[in-house]
């Protein structure tokens, strides 16, 4: 677990409410140098707040946190100067092409001259937009925005960046090409802090933190939140009528939950052998054929349900 004396980023009891609703309920963590850090949870569970909150953008109801040392409670125009950051809709100026808008952004962020150029021309590469430097932003593709966007946020050399739903919207080769980029400056020292609705990303992320109705369920490496849940066996079902045998798996005793994954069904249960004896009856008497029926290995997305259902029931 990060030690607290080496984070870049601090957070203690962090909250933030809008009248009477709580966007961000008592979170706390830290983030290390380098680290890609990943925030996972659905829209509205409190995961943009937290950023823009880490950004000087909102004020906190209370709790607190830091960015570099700097308090963002007190420091939040330091703090802009030295992260980067990528929001869910980065403007970006359409009218521009890809080398004006990354010269007018390091403007904006005090960088001249020489060092400028330099940056930008260094970017241009890193991104793969070296072929593109004159196209009018307007005619890129949407994967290829994203890659600008990044450069826009970084061309001031930030040691932490936020990125907020970097790829929403993105094809999942883009998608992937973008997280090559993001391991690229965690290797350079960076850190990075991004936050993401898709399970799959989660994957990528050296820990999560897992958000859930502005709360923090879950904070832990990828490897080790799976195995949070490993003593519930976690089925793979395949039949020849999924639809069908849902309702009917949903009252069998020995299933903890069920759900549509795929063309077939995830199933967690309390004892395999029990579980595949009950299974294999239940659905044979009303004539509906198991096609395959093995133990896997929990995904992020079955990881997150569980620990959803954990905390709906604790509370």
């Amino acid at each position: 677990m990060t030690e607290w004396a080496e984070a870049v980023v601090k957070v203690d009891r962090l909250s933030k409410s809008f009248g009477a609703f709580r966007a961000v309920d008592e979170v706390t963590f830290s983030v290390a140098r380098g680290e890609i850090f990943g925030f996972l949870g659905s829209n509205g569970a409190g995961k943009t707040t937290t950023i823009r909150r880490l950004c000087g953008l909102l004020t906190p109801t209370s709790g607190s946190g830091w960015v570099e040392g700097l308090d963002i409670a007190t420091s939040a125009e330091a703090i802009k100067q030295r992260i980067g950051y990528m929001s869910q809709r980065f403007s970006l100026y359409d009218e521009l092409t890809v080398s004006e808008n990354l010269r007018f952004f390091g403007g904006v962020y005090g960088v001249s001259g020489s060092a400028r150029t330099k940056r930008a021309a260094h970017l241009l590469e890193l991104l793969g937009l070296f072929e593109r430097r004159d196209t009018v932003t307007a005619r890129l593709a949407g994967g290829w925005k994203q890659r600008l966007a990044l450069g826009c946020a970084i061309l001031h050399g930030p040691s932490v960046i936020f990125l907020d739903e970097p790829t929403s919207g993105v094809d999942p080769v883009a998608r992937r090409a973008f997280w090559e980029l993001i391991y690229e400056l965690s290797d350079e020292g960076r850190t990075v802090f991004v936050t993401t609705h898709y399970m799959d990303e989660a994957e990528y992320c050296h820990r999560l933190a897992l958000m859930h109705a502005g709360r923090m369920i879950a904070l832990d490496s990828p490897a080790a939140l799976r195995r949070s849940i490993s003593h519930q066996p976690l089925l793979r079902l395949d039949t020849s009528d999924t639809l069908r045998a849902l309702p009917i798996l949903e009252q069998e005793p020995t299933i903890l939950d069920a759900a549509v994954f795929g063309g077939g069904l995830h199933l967690r249960v309390k004892d395999f052998e029990r579980a595949d004896r009950a299974i294999r009856r239940r659905l044979s008497s009303v004539d509906i054929e198991v096609e395959r029926l093995e133990r896997i290995e929990p995904s992020m997305e079955d990881v997150f349900v569980s620990l959803i259902e954990a905390e709906e029931g604790a509370r």
